[in-house]
């Protein structure tokens, strides 16, 4: 029979007071509990480590007395776990872990941390970009403490907040002729090279949206980043399809690129973020309310391009 945290305070207290009825007492339980609790940590070691004396209630031996010692360390360290655990539960403390599947997550991540993240606050940011499946394994095993991600295809057991639905747009080089429309159609980027964001979900995603047969022209490249397909695309590489937009038309290699709304009805991408909503720390919950916030408010539209 495995040693209880019961059975060790209850004995314990017992011999603090040196008498089973006066711990029982302070314990509120019945003396006959008491007596159990001692007989169980006695049966445990296989032992005699108390003797009791009817008169004058009961006495450690030199064992009992080593025992009730270790005792005493394993109650202290499980009721300072306890504190600790609600400390970490109500505060803004400790290391954030987030796992991020979100193409331009860092256009909105910095502005949520600073929405919520009080000045001071004890809160180391572990940020980490992985594709969709990897996130969410990484939510379920407890890699991260929450995620950023797709949420087609979603796991049964994840919970999740949509955040933004995103539509599919088309990037161009500055200088290409489909910038003089206001809008473009999947026709019309049929006929164009096409650049691909090579991920997880993301490629499938894309090709999926041109029907059979219709693509006429290449695709030219396939880029594992957002930042690189939006690159080779200023670069005259190519078009591509994307679904969140950054904040900035400029790409790394310096040249411009142009959004433009398809006009065709096509399935969305669900920007989601995925939690454990039962029992979220302070911090996860915190982080979670910042990034609906955000969307809600100014998210959707400067990260979305619609017609």
């Amino acid at each position: 029979m495995a040693l209880t945290l019961k059975a060790m305070e209850y004995f314990t207290t017992a011999l603090r007071h040196g008498s089973i009825v006066k711990a029982a007492a302070e314990l509120n339980i019945a003396a006959s509990a008491i007596s159990s609790a001692i007989d169980q940590v006695e049966a445990e070691f296989d032992l005699t480590l108390v003797v009791r004396q009817r008169a004058r209630g009961i006495q450690a031996n030199a064992a009992g007395r080593e025992v009730a010692r270790k005792c005493e360390h394993l109650l202290d360290d499980y009721r300072s776990l306890l504190v600790e655990g609600t400390d970490l539960k109500r505060s803004q403390s400790g290391t954030l872990r987030i796992g991020y599947y979100a193409p331009i997550a860092p256009a909105f991540l910095p502005q949520v941390f600073d929405a919520f993240l009080e000045d001071g606050s004890a809160v180391t940011l572990d940020l980490e970009e992985c594709n969709n499946d990897d996130a969410q394994d990484g939510l379920l095993t407890g890699k991260y403490d929450a995620i950023l991600f797709v949420a087609e295809g979603v796991r049964p057991s994840i919970d999740f907040d949509v955040l933004i639905t995103a539509p599919p747009y088309c990037l161009l080089p500055q200088s290409h002729p489909l910038t003089r429309y206001e809008s473009v159609t999947m026709d019309q980027i049929a006929k164009e090279p096409l650049v691909v964001l090579n991920r997880p979900l993301a490629a499938s995603y894309y090709e999926g949206l041109f029907q059979v047969g219709t693509r006429q022209a290449p695709v030219v490249a396939y880029a594992n980043s957002t930042e690189m397909v939006r690159s080779l695309v200023a670069a005259g590489r190519g078009c591509a399809i994307l679904n969140m937009l950054p904040l900035t038309s400029d790409t790394y290699g310096g040249a411009p690129v142009v959004a433009r709304p398809i006009l065709d009805a096509l399935p969305p991408l669900t920007l989601a973020i995925g939690y454990d909503s039962a029992r979220p720390r302070r911090i996860v919950q915190d982080f979670a309310r910042a990034c609906r916030d955000h969307f809600e408010k100014i998210g959707p539209a400067k990260l979305v391009i619609s017609g």
